[in-house]
């Protein structure tokens, strides 16, 4: 099994931007940062990696079809359709597709504006 030392690079993710909100007119002290909507497929046998980490970055999944597996802390968790995994500041995953069905999510998470 692979674990966070050896997790592969991305494979296989397709991400479509799906809109943002400018969060500095809307929320005192959120000048610069912007809430972002994203789709993510992942093909089978794909990865969403490196390891990567939410600080400054939180967020939440909502998987639309499909298994996608995260891998945090040594452990591996499956999700599907429904409710995902929360992205905050404790958060260093990796995500894969073990399944045989492209997985579909929805991305929700605050990020600084480019």
């Amino acid at each position: 099994m692979r674990n966070e030392r050896n997790a592969p690079e991305t494979k296989g993710v397709t991400v479509e931007l799906l809109g943002t909100v400018d969060l500095g007119p809307e929320i005192e002290g959120m000048a610069g940062r912007e809430l972002r909507m994203r789709k993510v497929t992942i093909e089978p046998g794909g990865v969403f990696g490196p390891v990567h980490d939410h600080k400054d970055r939180p967020g939440i999944v909502f998987i639309l079809q499909g298994t996608i597996t995260d891998h945090r802390n040594g452990i591996a968790t499956d999700y599907g359709p429904g409710v995902g995994w929360p992205e905050d500041r404790n958060t260093t995953h990796w995500l894969e597709n073990r399944g045989t069905i492209p997985a579909v999510e929805i991305s929700v998470d605050i990020v600084r504006q480019a």
